[in-house]
């Protein structure tokens, strides 16, 4: 048996429940039955069938309703692994601190290129790196007090799942120097990242030790998950870029949020319209369960 949760920005109508009923019948699913709308915003509907066909048809759905279709066992996930820049936060930390470089359009056109898998992900950090030499450390800080915000409904959807017992990871192709106070301001028990090269206060424009890449940001869900002794499939990751597709390839449950269309298309579900709280609809968590700090 499989789950199709409609997730809805602002209120979920008659309208697009029945488009969503349609759209099933019309993948040849079998609908076994539905839940009450959650919180104005979300309704699972309970079916047996081919999900990747439901998938497709559901997508087609006009309006802004968020579509997720999963098996319904180990719906609740136990471990949750997420990628930070324009995932768990706002902004592309490497793109703002080329700003106080005075460089960030072009920095910011390789970012953008890198994640749409156009480029060499290493390559493509090392060289915007690189174009950051001699940097002043303090425009970090400044970068942090000025431009990082916290993706709404992160800290719900991270708190919650912990409070659930769920083992939280942030990865990173960014910076370190980000990702320790971001982990910590959001909740998440651990952290990778890269680690800036630095010089008497100022930036090297090489970066220190090990890269966290695609490659490294699998492996970490990977030794998570038997670290913790748990199957794939109580496994949740999420994303938006080209770097965190072998992540939410590898994970029972893969969502791209407000994804770049490679990612989008690799994951399992897709988020465009809501916050990361719709993880938490996901998962059949309601609104009165959720923790905030």
């Amino acid at each position: 048996m499989f789950i199709a949760t409609l997730i809805a920005k602002d209120s979920l109508n008659e309208r697009d429940i029945q488009s969503a009923m349609a759209s099933l019948s019309a993948s040849g699913a079998s609908i076994i039955r539905q839940s009450d709308i959650i919180d104005r915003r979300a309704l699972d509907i309970f079916f047996d069938g081919d999900p990747v066909a439901a998938r497709a048809q559901l997508e087609a759905i006009a309006g802004e309703v968020d579509i997720a279709v999963q098996p319904a066992a180990n719906r609740r996930k136990q471990l949750l692994i997420s990628d930070m820049d324009s995932t768990m936060i706002t902004i592309e930390c490497i793109d703002e601190l080329a700003d106080y470089a005075g460089i960030k359009p072009q920095i910011a056109a390789i970012t953008e290129r890198a994640m749409l898998g156009e480029l060499d992900f290493e390559e493509a950090l090392r060289g915007r790196v690189a174009l950051l030499k001699g940097l002043d450390t303090a425009a970090i800080q400044q970068c942090l007090d000025e431009r990082v915000e916290i993706m709404p409904g992160a800290e719900q959807l991270v708190r919650t799942m912990a409070q659930g017992g769920a083992a939280t990871i942030l990865v990173s192709g960014g910076f370190t120097k980000f990702a320790k106070p971001v982990a910590q301001a959001i909740g998440f028990e651990s952290f990778h990242a890269n680690v800036l090269g630095e010089n008497g206060g100022h930036l090297t424009g090489e970066l220190d030790g090990p890269i966290v890449d695609s490659k490294r940001k699998d492996e970490l869900l990977q030794s998570a998950a038997q670290a913790a002794n748990l199957p794939l499939d109580l496994c949740v990751a999420v994303g938006d870029g080209a770097n965190d597709i072998p992540m939410l390839q590898r994970a029972g449950l893969g969502i791209a949020y407000h994804a770049k269309p490679k990612a989008a298309q690799a994951a399992d579900i897709a988020i465009r319209y809501n916050d990361l709280t719709a993880l938490l609809y996901i998962q059949g968590i309601s609104a009165d369960q959720w923790v905030s700090k």
